[in-house]
C-alpha cells in the first residue's frame, strides 16, 4: 500500500498531486522546525529546502526530532536530509548549512516558507526576502517557557497578544512597513524559570505543537 494512502483518503488524489509538486522552504531545523519538516515530509510535499547553520547538541535531545545520541555534533540540515530520505526517498531535499541574514542570497523560489528561526534579526531578514520575492510565509513566535497547549494560536502578527517576541516583531515590521502575515504564537504568560541563566527552558509538547501547526497551515494552503 502507498505510504501516502491515509492522507490520500483524507484529502483526495488531486490534493496529494499538488503536495508532490510543491516546494516548501523551512528556515530553522530545531525544536519547532524539526516537527514542521517531519510533517511536510510525511504528508507528501515533494521538494523541501532546509536552512540552518547549527549542529546537534546533547541539550537538544529533549525537544528536537533530529537530535539523537547518534547525531550529536552533526549538522542539523544533514541529519534532517537523511531522515527525510528514510521517510520517503522520492522527496527532493536541498540543504543550506548557513545562517540566514540580510546578506543571504538564494536562487530558489519555494511555494511557501516556514520561519522557525530564533533570532529577531534573521526573522526580519527572512520576511524581507519573502516579500521581495513574492513568496507567502508563516512565522513562529516564542515557544519557550510555555506549557499550555490550549493557548497556542494562529493569527496575523498585527493581532498577537501577550507574547513578548511577537510584540517586538510587531513593532519592527510596522516601522518597516512590512505587510501583515500569519504567525503561530501563544497567549500564555511565560512560566518562571527554575534556574537562572541566559537560556530559556522549553518542552517538546509545546515546541512540537508550534511546528505541527505551522506545517498544517502550509499544507492546507498548498492544497486549497
Amino acid at each position: 500500500m502507498d505510504r501516502l494512502n491515509r492522507i490520500t483518503l483524507l484529502f483526495g488524489k488531486d490534493a496529494i498531486s499538488k503536495l508532490k509538486k510543491s516546494t516548501v522552504m523551512v528556515v530553522g531545523c530545531g525544536a519547532v522546525g524539526s516537527f514542521a519538516i517531519e510533517s511536510l515530509a510525511r504528508s507528501g510535499v515533494g521538494h523541501l529546502i532546509l536552512i540552518d547553520f547549527d549542529k546537534v547538541e546533547k541539550s537538544n535531545i529533549n525537544r528536537q526530532l533530529f537530535a539523537l545520541d547518534s547525531t550529536i555534533h552533526k549538522n542539523k540540515v544533514d541529519v534532517a536530509k537523511q531522515r527525510i530520505f528514510d521517510i520517503n526517498p522520492k522527496i527532493t531535499v536541498d540543504v543550506f548549512n548557513m545562517f540566514f541574514d540580510e546578506t543571504t542570497i538564494l536562487n530558489v523560489k519555494p511555494d511557501f516558507v516556514i520561519d522557525a528561526i530564533d533570532t529577531v534579526q534573521s526573522k526580519i531578514a527572512l520576511y524581507k526576502w519573502c516579500f521581495e520575492n513574492d513568496i507567502p510565509f508563516i512565522s513562529s513566535m516564542g515557544a519557550a517557557r510555555k506549557t499550555d497547549l490550549t493557548k497556542i494560536k494562529i493569527g496575523k502578527i498585527s493581532k498577537t497578544t501577550v507574547c513578548p517576541l511577537a510584540s517586538k516583531i510587531r513593532r519592527i515590521v510596522r516601522d518597516l512597513k512590512i505587510k501583515d502575515f500569519p504567525v503561530v504564537y501563544s497567549t500564555e504568560t511565560a512560566t518562571p524559570q527554575k534556574n537562572g541563566g541566559r537560556e530559556f527552558g522549553s518542552v517538546i509538547t509545546v515546541t512540537g505543537t508550534f511546528g505541527l501547526m505551522l506545517a498544517n497551515f502550509v499544507i492546507k494552503k498548498l492544497i486549497s
